[in-house]
């Protein structure tokens, strides 16, 4: 008997050593052999493959099997043994292969296919009672709902707004797709540290084309910064104008450009003229002639034109309001009036007073834009005021008075209590030699009045040691005024007017600043009747004090502060009191 050991090598073979014994007179065809052997190899290899998937998580470090087989799991194949009979009626079989893993019989020569990514067993399967429950230490992490990293994303609905201010300062807000104009200007107000007196505005603003406007309280400022696009932005501040024409409608509506006026010989009260406009099924109407700019050409062209409801329309022959005559030039729900900033020079109209009717959408070409001119400042005012009125309607009156009824009421308003050492004092007389006390409530208000006057007027106070008082030196009155929020220091003539015009031009809007003729001197900006006037205001030297006089000395006053507490109580030489100063806020 020859003992003989084969190693198979061919491409296919698994390099299975095979302990056969076979007698000198048998013969044992090879090739049949390897073939079977093959064929087994491969059918362990699909088995293995196919039960690759079904292999559980690990519970604590040990694998857990289930207690039932999966559907797709199959049992190996038994390995074909090979036996060679041999005289003496004996026979030996193939040696069994030492188990390996738990996937079955596989030897350690043969190549196994490790699935990159298992199935996930469901949480219907049940952990066995025998192996102790280990609390989740980062339960976030492994939980959808509430961690941040496998829960869905939530799409936030804060936007970012920036608000430039007048001295090219910016704010970067992050508002609310709800939020409105007013509710803007309200958190700027917080931030800056100012009053909110209801008059300050957002303005809708566009440097290339030089137009302006103020966005209604009303607005959503998202929607207002959609329709703007790239070329536009929002500038924070003060217009008090937005709602004077609640208060005196005569000054923003001529008789002769309102046809209800004209055909009433203008007996119409102001009340009426306002619920006029604010009535939706009435029909006012605003005409006059403007300056229009032909399209695709810098000449301008006067019309005649109708301002209504519908629209904006010019008449094709003189002052004709026939339907058959009137042309439409723009309606109002799509389109907004802007004020133009640089008129002349820009787009060399024939006046100053220019404004534009802009589309409301975003990216709308500049031949959309109808550009107009009036020929005085009260007509472009009272056409842009009957254009927000007929466009907005209610919504204005709304905006008005709102803020003025959250107010709390005069009478609920108590002034403040004296305290008790307030109360035991008594006025007192020391102007002779020994002071006296005085009884007299008329004589004593009398003369706290006139010593609270003569603090200014005292040049240089002494204290105990001889020397000027500290507070009240001359030097002090000279720049104190620079301190307030009306006075702008060295500014041009024409930019004060610029500032006047965007704040309103309201009766008593008023602004200090440095004389440019005379270095010593200061002028005193105030509009009036939608006019700004400008009144120099001439130092003067009295026994070696300087004071400051707007009538020619006749009414002096030891500094610029004290001249502007009087002129706001009394008018004086002015057409107006100082009602409103004009300021410009920082951001």
């Amino acid at each position: 008997m020859v003992r003989l050991v084969l190693l198979c090598g061919t491409p296919r073979n698994l390099g299975l050593p095979v302990d056969l014994q076979m007698d000198n007179d048998d013969d044992v065809d090879l090739e049949q052999l390897v073939n079977e052997m093959n064929a087994s190899a491969e059918s362990v290899h699909a088995a293995a493959a196919a039960c690759a998937d079904t292999v559980p998580l690990l519970h604590n470090g040990l694998t857990h099997r289930p207690h039932h087989p999966h559907p797709q799991q199959q049992q190996p194949r038994p390995r074909p043994s090979l036996q060679q009979h041999v005289p003496g009626g004996h026979s030996h079989a193939q040696r069994p292969l030492p188990q390996s893993s738990s996937r079955g019989a596989l030897p350690h020569s043969l190549p196994m296919q490790i699935q990159a990514v298992r199935r996930l067993q469901g949480e219907h399967q049940v952990r066995p009672s025998s192996l102790p429950a280990i609390p989740n230490p980062f339960p976030e992490l492994c939980s959808p709902s509430g961690s941040p990293i496998l829960s869905p994303i939530q799409i936030s609905d804060n936007h970012i707004v920036k608000v430039w201010s007048e001295d090219g300062a910016g704010k970067v807000l992050e508002i609310l797709a709800e939020m409105t104009a007013r509710d803007v200007c309200q958190l700027l107000v917080y931030k800056s540290h100012c009053l909110d007196d209801n008059c300050w505005t957002l303005v809708e603003h566009y440097p290339l084309l030089g137009l302006e406007r103020c966005v209604e309280d009303h607005e959503l400022v998202v929607q207002v910064q959609l329709s703007m696009g790239s070329e536009g932005k929002f500038l924070f501040r003060k217009n008090f104008a937005k709602y004077e024409f609640f208060r005196n409608p005569l000054n923003f509506f001529p008789e002769q450009m309102v046809a209800w006026c004209q055909e009433s010989n203008g007996s119409i009260p102001p009340s009426q003229l306002l619920q006029n406009f604010l009535d939706s099924s009435s029909c006012p109407e605003i005409q006059g002639h403007l300056y229009l700019r032909e399209t695709g050409r810098r000449s301008w062209k006067k019309l005649y034109m109708f301002l209504r409801r519908s629209g904006l329309y010019y008449s094709t022959k003189g002052t004709s309001k026939e339907p058959r005559h009137l042309q439409l030039l723009a309606d109002l729900e799509d389109n907004n009036m802007f004020t133009a900033v640089t008129a002349r020079k820009a787009h060399n109209a024939p006046t100053d007073y220019q404004f534009s009717i802009k589309p409301s959408k975003a990216r709308s070409e500049c031949k959309e834009l109808k550009m107009l001119c009036a020929e005085d400042e009260q007509s472009r005012t009272c056409w842009t005021t009957a254009f927000r009125l007929l466009k907005h309607g209610i919504s204005l009156y709304h905006n008005y008075t709102g803020p003025q009824s959250k107010k709390p009421p005069l009478s609920s308003v108590h002034p403040p209590q004296r305290s008790v050492s307030e109360n035991s004092l008594v006025a007192m007389d020391f102007s002779g030699r020994t002071g006296r006390v005085i009884d007299n409530p008329a004589e004593a208000q009398s003369a706290a009045m006139e010593e609270g006057q003569s603090w200014r007027k005292r040049s240089q106070r002494l204290n105990v040691l001889g020397s000027p008082g500290p507070l009240h030196t001359p030097s002090l009155s000279a720049v104190i005024h620079r301190t307030q929020l009306w006075f702008h220091g060295r500014i041009v003539r024409e930019e004060a007017q610029r500032m006047m015009v965007q704040q309103g031009q309201v009766d008593g809007l008023f602004l200090l600043r440095d004389s440019q003729s005379n270095p010593k001197a200061f002028v005193l900006t105030l509009c009036h009747h939608q006019k700004t006037k400008h009144f120099q205001i001439l130092p003067y030297e009295e026994e070696g004090q300087v004071f400051f006089s707007l009538d020619d000395g006749a009414t002096k006053f030891t500094d610029l502060i004290h001249l502007v507490d009087f002129y706001e109580l009394n008018r004086g030489v002015l057409p107006c009191r100082l009602k409103h100063p004009c300021t410009a806020v920082a951001l």
